[in-house]
């Protein structure tokens, strides 16, 4: 088996990935609530949740935008499995499960867990979802299975977010709104009413990212999006902000793990 594997899934809205690695992946951000387990090895993590560790049998979690890392524990890296659920997916069963809260009123609170029951619930969900449905009790399976591992899982958002200043917030409107428009850190600094040294320390205590490493993380979240839609990998990395595709390839690996062109096959 390749080192990382986009499984297909017959529910729109869930990415799911089977990988085997020692690859220490950099600080990034994913847009999907995800759920994994620890298969084998062990890994550390840094997060906005702190410093963890999981060993093999560990179910892991992170939040739609949570800043995180990975690094293997150990010289022959770590198996695991990944379940990326989009944030409308989930908001459409937040309702049901947490008493009518909406999805930016929950979080996973906790990293890394170590429950027989939860890793249970994740087994039953991921084979549900791994394997075609071939009949309308599949998807009853699918539907049952995900919305007892969410409200194991999901518990109201401890603290309400921080706010951004809103010089922060208006920059980082700026960069959201044009992926691919070119943008100095003065103008970013100027546009947000600092200094440029006060704008990048401001900009990287609100995102956890300094603000190049967060455009490159938003062009690569919008790359995900358009591979999905079928579009080719060039236009892709045009539409994207990356100057070729070579270029997007390069970033692509780096984050996920998996070559555009091989994420792309997997959807097919």
């Amino acid at each position: 088996m390749p080192a990382f594997t986009r499984l297909p899934c017959p529910l729109p809205g869930v990415d799911i990935v089977s990988a085997d690695s020692a690859k220490a992946f950099p600080r990034h951000i994913h847009d999907e609530f995800g759920i994994g387990r620890i298969d084998r090895g062990a890994q550390k993590t840094a997060s906005g949740r702190g410093m963890v560790q999981s060993v093999a049998g560990d179910v892991i979690t992170v939040n739609p935008g949570e800043v995180h890392d990975g690094l293997p524990l150990g010289d022959h890296g770590r198996a695991w499995r990944m379940l990326y659920l989009s944030p409308d997916l989930v908001g459409d069963l937040v309702a049901d499960i947490a008493e009518g809260r909406a999805v930016g009123d929950v979080e996973f609170h906790r990293p890394t867990l170590h429950d027989d029951r939860i890793a249970g619930r994740f087994e039953s969900l991921f084979h549900a979802m791994a394997s075609t449905p071939t009949a309308s009790t599949d998807t009853l399976r699918v539907d049952g299975a995900l919305l007892l591992l969410l409200q194991s899982l999901l518990q109201p958002r401890a603290v309400a977010l921080p706010a951004i200043p809103a010089g922060i917030a208006i920059a980082r409107s700026r960069l959201d709104d044009d992926l691919t428009a070119a943008v100095s850190l003065a103008d970013l600094a100027r546009e947000a009413g600092l200094s440029r040294f006060q704008f990048l320390r401001g900009f990287t205590r609100a995102t956890g990212l300094p603000p190049h490493a967060y455009l490159v993380q938003r062009r690569l979240q919008q790359a995900r999006r358009l591979i999905a839609l079928g579009t080719p990998l060039a236009d892709v990395a045009a539409a994207s902000g990356f100057f070729d595709q070579s270029h997007l390839t390069r970033h692509f690996v780096r984050c996920f793990g998996i070559a555009p062109g091989a994420y792309a096959a997997a959807l097919r």
